[in-house]
């Protein structure tokens, strides 16, 4: 679910840098904890591998995302996460755009934070199996929120981008009820075996 150089008109991608670095700011000078590094860079690099086997389908491309991973393991470290997967993406194997590195980031890292916020309510809730409802949830939520914002800046830009958008969403609903399933049974396995490990977790 990226999008290339040329797409989008400059006031779009101008924006995106502008969300991204207010964001990125805010989520950098936020007190964190060193030993959270080596977990956010284990999961950039599940992002950015997760790219590399894609379809590409006009101006953007189908692959496994994993954003809603990035958000409830994560949490709001998740967005400079993508940003990175993203920049490592556009100069190492021209996946995206220069350009777009900022509205990509927009399109995929407000999903993630999104995830963790749905995530986190959800383990709030005392039913059985909440972690691997609302892991789920989180993961196909995350894909579906990006196919919105996706479809929304090729809106915005104009240009007839809009007969795109129901090849995208129909491209994309394989990977919301794969990302659904794979989510929720990690954050199952991950509550029970090393629950530290989910940003949103709680004991009984």
């Amino acid at each position: 679910m990226h999008i290339s150089d040329g797409v989008l008109s400059p006031q779009v991608w101008v924006s995106g840098y502008v969300v991204t670095a207010a964001l990125t700011a805010y989520v950098l000078t936020r007190k964190t904890d060193i030993a959270e590094l080596p977990k956010v860079s284990i999961v950039t690099a599940a992002l950015f591998v997760a790219s590399l086997i894609r379809i590409p389908l006009g101006p953007t491309s189908v692959h496994l995302i994993l954003n809603g991973l990035a958000g409830i393991t994560l949490g709001l470290s998740a967005f400079p996460a993508v940003l990175v997967a993203l920049i490592l993406q556009a100069l190492l194997f021209q996946h995206g755009g220069i350009s777009t590195i900022g509205i990509n980031a927009v399109i995929l890292g407000l999903p993630a934070l999104a995830a963790y916020g749905l995530f986190a309510a959800g383990t709030r809730i005392g039913i059985r199996g909440r972690y691997a409802i609302f892991g789920g949830l989180a993961g196909g939520t995350a894909i579906a929120l990006g196919v919105l914002f996706f479809s929304l800046c090729l809106l915005t830009t104009g240009e007839h981008l809009e007969d795109v958008i129901p090849f995208v969403v129909v491209a994309h609903l394989p990977v919301i009820a794969i990302e659904t399933i794979v989510l929720g049974a990690l954050a199952q396995f991950v509550a029970r075996v090393s629950p530290q490990a989910l940003r949103g977790f709680r004991p009984r």
